[in-house]
Order: structure tokens, then sequence, then C-alpha cells
């Protein structure tokens, strides 16, 4: 059972691929407006139409392209180069090269859709944040080592997270949705502020202001609206209602912090090792379910490993590499010892 989700998704998926260069070439073929509004209505009706429309458009124009760089390319009759059986032979090499050509043009319309498709790439490394002004008066928020791709065009704004977290405050424009793509998830906002993060087997959704809509695989669309979030797994969107506390909690990195409460140390290190290039490793299972809470700057983890030693029974022990490791502390340490808070 599990293993044909993924083959029904890639069905679906090339069916829209497959509707989408269909209707591009009705659209590029003398269309009439009853054809142009179908066709914009098929954009519009779903997120996954208009990203597999872009790429249709994207490799359309890069065809063009090609064609038109062969066009400049003129030689003179071959009759008048080559002999008659010169001609065979070129004839054979010649329906080779056609074959050739067609396989280099089909890789070079990829290539182009991936590179030449008017995709703003944004990222950032451990540490490091970044607030984007998009075209549209949009802003986007990159967390430590997060990376997106941007694309704008006259149907609407795409987005795709590649990894990490990122917030999004979405200026208005209804005639122009702004879709977020995260795994499986489909985002939809038109003005509104949301944070979607990255989790290792699900994606992580607060809304903050306005209501989105999200759906997953082939589900229905759900509305979470401000004040609430969603856990997205690959073909299951469940909605919660978030207290005021826990979406301050969630979106404290905007702020540069980190906030804890009570949550084990395990999972405290994980959010700090978020912006460590040196991560800080349990070196003893009783440190583990151990619990902590506070208030932290990201760009400073002093603070936390102090906070650890001076309210629970850890030492922190630091390696020439610059990780620490976290140890249970049976006993005063005795002076001298590795013992130290970073």
């Amino acid at each position: 059972m599990q293993a044909s989700e993924p083959s029904s998704s890639c069905g679906n998926r090339d069916a829209i691929e497959a509707e989408a260069a269909r209707l591009l070439a009705r659209l590029n073929s003398a269309p009439t407006s009853e054809d142009e509004s179908e066709i914009c209505a098929w954009v519009e009706s779903d997120p996954r139409h208009g990203l597999a429309f872009a790429r249709a458009e994207a490799a359309w124009e890069a065809a063009e392209r090609l064609k038109s760089a062969a066009a400049d390319i003129s030689l003179p009759p071959l009759a008048e180069i080559v002999s008659e059986e010169q001609q065979r032979r070129l004839s054979r090499n010649i329906m080779i090269a056609a074959a050739v050509a067609v396989l280099f043009f089909l890789v070079a319309a990829i290539v182009t859709v991936r590179t030449f498709s008017g995709i703003d790439r944004y990222q950032t490394g451990i540490g490091e944040y970044r607030d984007i002004a998009l075209d549209d008066g949009s802003i986007l928020h990159l967390n430590s080592d997060s990376e997106a791709e941007v694309r704008f065009t006259s149907n609407g704004r795409k987005v795709r997270i590649v990894k990490g977290e990122a917030s999004f405050d979405v200026a208005h424009d209804s005639k122009r949705p702004f879709d977020v793509e995260a795994r499986s998830a489909m985002i939809r906002a038109v003005g509104t502020a949301f944070n979607v993060r990255m989790r290792p087997s699900i994606v992580e959704l607060t809304v903050t202001q306005g209501t989105v809509t999200v759906h997953s695989g082939g589900g229905a669309a759900q509305k979470v609206a401000a004040g609430s979030g969603a856990v997205i797994q690959p073909r299951n969107v469940a909605l919660t209602r978030l207290a005021p506390k826990l979406i301050d909690q969630r979106t404290a990195w905007r702020e540069q912090m980190v906030e804890l409460d009570g949550e084990t140390v395990e999972q405290a290190a994980g959010e700090f090792n978020r912006y460590r290039a040196a991560p800080i490793l349990i070196g003893d299972t009783r440190v583990s379910s151990l619990r902590i809470g506070g208030r932290f700057r990201t760009s400073d983890s002093r603070e936390f490993l102090s906070a650890l030693q001076l309210s629970l029974p850890i030492r922190a022990v630091h390696g020439e590499d610059g990780s620490v490791m976290l140890l249970y502390r049976d006993e005063d340490p005795v002076p001298g010892d590795n013992s130290a808070t970073l």
C-alpha cells in the first residue's frame, strides 16, 4: 500500500505537466478569447497547475531560441559541394545528426527550465539571517541554513522552500496568489503572514496574520487562520490551534532568539545546533530528558550552557573543534578539569 502512493503522486504530476504543455501549445496557436479564459482558469485553479504551466512556458521559450539560432545558419545547396554518392552518405549522417539534435534540444530545454526560467535563489549559511524584499512588496525572511527559490510571473507568485525555515509577509494581490511549496505541501495566500519550517519528517506551518489554504498530495485544500497552524505530511494535513505563547516561541528566531518552555535538554541542544557550526552533543543519556526553560540569543550559546550548569546537574566539556559535550554531573567538578561554558 505504501509503495503505491509515490507512483500515484508521480502519475498525477505527469498528467498535470502533460495538460500544461497541451494548453500552452493551444495558447500559442491563434487562441480565441474563450480559449484564453479556459486556460487562465485551469492555471489559477490549483497551485500545481501554475507551477507546471510556468515550466512549460520556459521550455517553449528555450525551443524558440534554439529554432531561431538554427535559422541563422545558411549553407549552399548540397548538390553544389558534393557528388551523388557523397550526398547519400551525408543524408544518412544528417538523419543521425538530426536525432542527436532532437535529444540535445530536449536536454537543453530541461536545463533552461531549471537555470534560465527567471528563478531567484536565496540562501543563508549557518548562523546567518536574511530579510529579502521581493518585487511585489512581499518580504521573505530566511532563518539559519535555509534556501528558497522565487519565481514571479503575470499569473502568480511562486516560492519553493528547498531547506530550512522561512517566514513571509505577503503583499496583497488578489489577481496573483502567493504560493509556497515545501515538499508535498502547497500553501496559498493573498495577503497574510506565516511561517514554514521543514522538519525531518514533517512541514510545520504557523499562521500569524490573515488566512492561508494548504493541501498535501492529492488532498483537499484546508483553511488555516491566524492563531492556528498545521502539521503537514505527504498525504495528510493536521490542523492545530496554537496558544499565543507557542506562536511567539515558533517565531522567536525572527528576533534571533531561541525560546524554551520546558523542552528537554536534547530538544534544546537541537535548536541551538541550527545556529552552530560545531554541535552541542549529549554525552550521557541521563542528560537527554532533563528540561529547561528560558530565552537565549541564537548568536551566543554561552548563556544557554551557563543556565544548564547552574540549574541542572550538567557539566559542559568543550572540544578543540568547538563542539560541546553535555555530561551528567554526579558530583562537583574537580578544579582544573575540562568543564567550561562556551
